[in-house]
């Protein structure tokens, strides 16, 4: 069976006419969109073939269909919207004005979502991801082994790192710089860390005047690790279970 789709003109509900195997030649089209009902004229003769729950049959009888089976039917999509006494009723008594001042009504009576910052201070998450800071083991030594896995994976390039070996034949860093105005806060370069050198801290308050201040070197890393251990090692052991 062959099908063509002939133009719809404007305004018009679209027609679908089919072509069976036999010669005989059937034009099925909607009669009343408002009941969404189908029924098939025939055209040379053929007797109908909708049925009385509104479903055309097709024209060989292996079944039926309606217009929500067939995604290229039309379907009205105000079916069960408001009708047009609801419209009229909310356009002409204003109900969206009363439903929104009701809704600021109930706000003015309940206690201000707002805190007085910075003398007061919202939670923050042991994952906030804020100033960065290297750190080091209790024996004091740094945790860096400058395997430059957060400067491959870093996706702004703001990490640039310099290593040299030890006598005692480990590596470490002789320069770890971080370009903090390039720093998406991103996280990766912490979660790429096997030795957890590399943190961000939940110091969100590091603004500076100039754009020198914020280009961070190694001993300055290591300062905000040494100042802020304490608080790293509580937030990474209360997260430990999700890493």
């Amino acid at each position: 069976m062959s099908f063509a789709r002939p133009r719809v003109p404007l305004g018009l509900s679209a027609r679908i006419t089919a072509y069976p195997v036999h010669t005989s030649l059937i034009a099925y089209r909607p009669i009343s969109t408002t009941a969404r009902r189908l029924q098939a004229e025939p055209v040379h003769g053929h007797s109908h073939v909708s049925d009385t729950s509104g479903h055309i049959k097709s024209p060989r009888g292996t079944g039926s269909y309606s217009a929500v089976n067939e995604p290229d039917k039309y379907v009205d999509p105000y079916k069960d919207g408001p009708g047009a006494l609801d419209k009229a009723a909310n356009l002409f008594f204003f109900t969206e004005i009363a439903r929104g001042m009701w809704l600021v009504l109930e706000q003015f009576f309940r206690p201000p979502y707002t805190i007085m910052y910075p003398y007061e201070k919202g939670p923050l998450s042991p994952r906030f991801r804020g100033e960065h800071a290297l750190r080091r083991y209790p024996s004091g030594e740094e945790r860096c082994i400058a395997c430059k896995l957060c400067e491959a994976i870093c996706p702004a390039q703001a990490i640039t790192i310099e290593s040299e070996a030890r006598l005692d034949g480990s590596r470490r860093t002789t320069k770890y710089d971080i370009d903090m105005t390039k720093c998406i806060y991103c996280g990766f370069c912490q979660e790429a860390c096997p030795v957890d050198a590399i943190v961000e801290t939940q110091n969100q308050e590091f603004s500076t005047e100039t754009r020198e201040e914020l280009l961070y070197n190694k001993e300055k890393l290591l300062a905000n690790g040494d100042r802020a251990e304490a608080e790293i090692a509580a937030n990474l052991h209360s997260d430990h279970v999700y890493r």
